[in-house]
């Protein structure tokens, strides 16, 4: 809890304990009894009548807090002193909650400055010195060595290395570079050391424009205005202007008939509809039955920043999504296996693990992982790494070459085609073919019965994009059974895309997209609703979300959306029956027929049945 909600959370504990006591205490003068109760009312209710009182000076009279604030003195009015704590109890109880969910949810968008580089390092003197990247100049030369992130865009005039590009472009597949390549800020350098001539200011670079992407995008992102507010514009000036013309008109037409005027007897009858009137069971059940949704969802490792949140994904009609650690796992496997004639599987994946010992590429490390076994690394000599080629060495004395197609032509090695999708790694024996394995970046198991989950939940249409190559993605979408598939695209580009989806889609229809990686917060930011991969996804994807499934499983969505559902269910019920009870009774009572006791049941009773009714928002089955 923050100190803000601590200081609440004993405002609560105090006001309840001192309504209890004055309960059980009964104090027979009405005066000093009235002065014990405003104690603990005011200690609960004084942040509440100081905005309503603000807002009422600032023109912004009919809002939740004005609303609290009529419904609670109307019943002290009436001598309901417990009834008006208690109503002002159980608001700020339900504002704590809302308080302490939303307070985790967003952090400033500014934070998304934490992926910018730190430094860029120019060479002085035959040494690296660190500067500032927004220092560097266009034209000048940087050193990049492995492990740190490229921090301005270039390109390569000398060394060699594979780049994490996933954080940018989503692509599954380190980038190889050599000399005369391009190269773009953010790239982690995996390998070699590369030296770069800049081609753009860093406030041109493509980390910049991420970070100046998402600020707009959020700047242009709305959101639904809380159903309290939207209900009180109109609710809250009906029932006070109606219980105002109950306790005047009547008495001024009896005057005008020549009749008594009976001023207290519709005086009594106007407080009786305010009390009513007065909205708890909406003011408290509402609020409850989101955050029981979003309880439920909890539970499911489906963390919710909000009821606004959870009423949109009810009305979520297109589902956008990334690729790469979203429908797939984000790392890579050995997929396939295809042994020339007289070689087994075994053999083929011990020679590839074998002659990629050295090395730290992800590709080595997927072959060393599917081997399995302790590599004996005395069996190995004479390594050699041949730049965007692949690596040969000598393992038990024959020469072993594994790599791409370029290295399988360059040793003169006539190789097989894979007809299946994925990274392939030719493999020679002392210039014979041993044959290719595949290795794939995985689809998710749970991937697929997303999809299905999503179209059974009511979903028109699932969209994929990524910065994947066309023959990759196509592969996945067909798979997986997405409706359309946009590859090879930048963070840019994505925002490009979902932009002209929000154009063509209703205005009651919501988007929303899915996404894990630094390249995902633009779009998480501009979509109608964001969803990010929490386990395995980047500190800015999960902070510019608006629903976090903490676990990876994208199978979760359809359960997220199928808990909002049930949630706002449970809140069109509590709606109807504390409206019918209420509109009811406000009929009788203005004519007469309904009673205090009446009024009472209209408003506390009311509260329980509807409170006792969102509580089932808590609880979820498959």
């Amino acid at each position: 809890m923050t100190k803000k909600q601590k200081k609440v959370f004993i405002r609560i504990i105090i006001a309840a304990v001192l309504v209890v006591a004055l309960h059980f205490v009964p104090v027979e003068n009405p005066y000093i009894r009235l002065v014990l109760f405003l104690i603990p009312y005011f200690i609960i209710g004084y942040d509440i009548l100081k905005k309503a009182i603000f807002g009422i000076i600032h023109g912004e009279v009919f809002d939740e807090n004005f609303l609290m604030a009529v419904a609670t003195v109307g019943a002290i009015i009436l001598g309901e002193y417990v009834e008006g704590v208690a109503v002002m109890l159980f608001y700020q109880i339900g504002e704590l909650f809302q308080s302490y969910a939303v307070g985790k949810s967003r952090r400033n968008i500014s934070q998304l400055m934490d992926i910018r580089p730190d430094y860029a390092n120019i060479e002085v003197d035959g040494k690296l010195e660190q500067i500032d990247p927004d220092e560097v100049a266009i034209g000048t030369i940087i050193t990049v060595q492995p492990g740190e992130k490229v921090p301005l865009d270039g390109v390569v005039v000398s060394g060699a290395a594979s780049l994490n590009t996933s954080a940018l472009t989503g692509e599954s597949l380190p980038r190889e570079v050599k000399e005369g390549d391009e190269v773009i800020s953010g790239c982690v350098n995996m390998s070699g050391v590369l030296r770069i001539q800049t081609t753009k200011e860093f406030g041109e670079s493509t980390v910049s424009k991420i970070l100046e992407l998402v600020e707009n995008s959020s700047m242009k992102k709305s959101r639904s205005e809380n159903f309290i507010t939207r209900f009180a514009r109109y609710y809250t000036p009906v029932v006070c202007y109606g219980a105002l013309a109950l306790a005047l008109l009547p008495p001024i037409v009896n005057l005008i008939m020549g009749h008594p005027a009976n001023w207290s007897q519709w005086v009594i009858r106007a407080l009786t509809t305010l009390v009513i009137s007065c909205p708890c069971a909406l003011v408290i059940s509402i609020p409850l039955s989101f955050f029981g949704g979003i309880g439920g969802a909890s539970a499911k490792g489906i963390l919710v920043k909000g009821s606004v949140y959870l009423e949109e994904l009810a009305q979520t009609k297109y589902v956008v999504c990334d690729k790469t650690g979203t429908l797939t796992k984000g790392v890579f496997e050995v997929t396939h296996l295809e042994p020339a004639e007289g070689i087994s599987e075994q053999e083929l994946l011990e020679k590839a693990a074998y002659v990629e010992s050295y090395s730290n590429h992800p590709i080595s490390k997927s072959l060393k992982d599917a081997y399995g076994k302790e590599i004996d690394m005395a069996r190995v000599s004479d390594v050699e790494e041949i730049s965007g080629h692949g690596v040969q060495a000598y393992v038990d004395g024959r020469l072993v070459a594994a790599g791409n197609v370029k290295l399988m032509k360059q040793l003169g090695v006539s190789y097989a085609v894979p007809q299946e999708v994925g990274t392939e790694v030719h493999v020679a024996v002392d210039g014979s073919y041993a044959g290719y394995i595949l290795i794939s970046d995985v689809v998710k198991p749970n991937a697929g019965k997303a999809i299905a989950g999503l179209k059974a939940a009511g979903v028109k249409q699932v969209i994929m994009l990524t910065g994947d190559t066309k023959r990759v993605a196509d592969a996945a979408a067909q798979e997986l059974g997405v409706d359309v598939v946009k590859s090879e695209l930048l963070p840019g580009d994505k925002v490009a895309e979902v932009e002209k989806l929000l154009e063509t889609k209703d205005e009651k229809e919501k988007l929303a997209f899915v996404g894990d990686g630094i390249n995902d917060a633009p779009v998480l930011s501009r979509a109608d609703l964001g969803i990010a991969m929490g386990a395995l996804g980047s500190d800015a994807a999960i902070e510019a979300a608006d629903i976090v499934l903490m676990d990876d499983d994208p199978a979760k969505i359809a359960t997220a959306m199928n808990i909002s559902r049930k949630t706002l269910r449970i809140v069109h019920q509590n709606i109807v029956f504390a409206l019918a009870i209420k509109f009811a009774c406000l009929a009788l009572g203005a004519v007469g027929f309904v009673n205090m006791w009446w009024a009472i049941f209209a408003d506390v009773g009311v509260m329980i049945i509807a409170v006792l009714n969102a509580t089932r928002a808590l609880q979820y089955k498959e």
